[in-house]
């Protein structure tokens, strides 16, 4: 049954959305980039323009679809919008050196002098692309929750000296990705391959004996689930409740934490919060 709680999970997800902000989205970054045909055929169904990953994933899909995985000619497809085989929403892979340059290193700088170091790459990615730099587009996109904690003020100060550094700049147009996709020309990729922006891959989810040991259980909650709710009447409001109570349950985050690379104490307060959820929808159930 994964593809339906696929499919509720992202119906949720976009009627959220739309409460709080008013209107629905046109694309969407999946749980830390994670992304494969399946899911965006997913995406397909429900209209989404555009969806995006790491450059880990963009190589890989290269590899996989039999083109030159390497090299500089190869680097330019990077920022491009990508059409995959049978799909109709679009994708975008992320710059990770200069994404990750304003997640992880910034930081410690002058905020004008990030700034304009950041600028600079921009400059420098212009140059390469040469005279059609214009059908290029440079994804940015950041591991958000970590980033403006570790500033100063919040990274007022740069964010503040960065849009005043990319307004004043005539050969750079900031955009968003629905923007960009009526710029842009999309690229031929024919196969996506399976994968995040971490790695590449699926790995800090899935492959670990304490990962594996989690997706047993969620596995065996979800058969208990079907099962009884087979089995037993529940009132409309009762399964709106169970709904949600596994939903809970199948949260990417749990599966993200486990494992004894990760500290100690996270891995214990996750381990125990999923076990307390996973014993809240055995209650539920009855």
């Amino acid at each position: 049954g994964g593809l339906e709680r696929a499919r509720w999970d992202m119906r949720e997800g976009l009627r959220v959305f739309a409460r709080y902000l008013g209107r629905r989205p046109k694309g969407v970054w999946l749980s830390e980039g994670g992304v494969s045909d399946d899911a965006l055929k997913l995406l397909d169904e429900l209209d989404m323009a555009w969806s995006a990953s790491g450059e880990g994933v963009w190589n890989n899909s290269r590899f996989l679809s039999g083109l030159e995985a390497q090299g500089e000619e190869a680097r330019r497809t990077l920022f491009c919008v990508s059409a995959i085989d049978d799909c109709e929403t679009r994708m975008f892979f992320r710059d990770d050196g200069l994404s990750d340059m304003i997640g992880f290193e910034y930081q410690q700088w002058d905020a004008v002098d990030a700034a304009t170091n950041f600028g600079q790459h921009l400059e420098n990615i212009a140059d390469y692309l040469g005279d059609n730099c214009e059908e290029h587009v440079v994804s940015v996109i950041l591991d958000g929750e970590n980033a403006w904690e570790y500033y100063p003020d919040n990274a007022f100060h740069f964010l503040g000296a960065l849009y005043d550094h990319l307004v004043a700049n005539p050969r750079l147009a900031t955009l968003t990705f629905t923007e960009a996709l009526e710029q842009v020309s999309p690229e031929a990729l024919p196969a996506l391959c399976p994968g995040s922006w971490v790695y590449g891959s699926f790995s800090t989810w899935i492959g670990e004996a304490d990962k594996n040991l989690a997706w047993d259980m969620l596995v065996e909650a979800k058969q208990t689930y079907d099962r009884v709710l087979s089995e037993k009447a529940f009132t409309a409001e009762q399964t709106v409740r169970l709904e949600r109570q596994l939903a809970i349950c199948e949260g990417s985050d749990w599966f993200w934490w486990f494992g004894d690379y990760n500290p100690s104490d996270s891995v214990s307060d996750f381990d125990r919060l999923y076990r307390q959820q996973l014993r809240n929808l055995y209650e539920m159930l009855g």
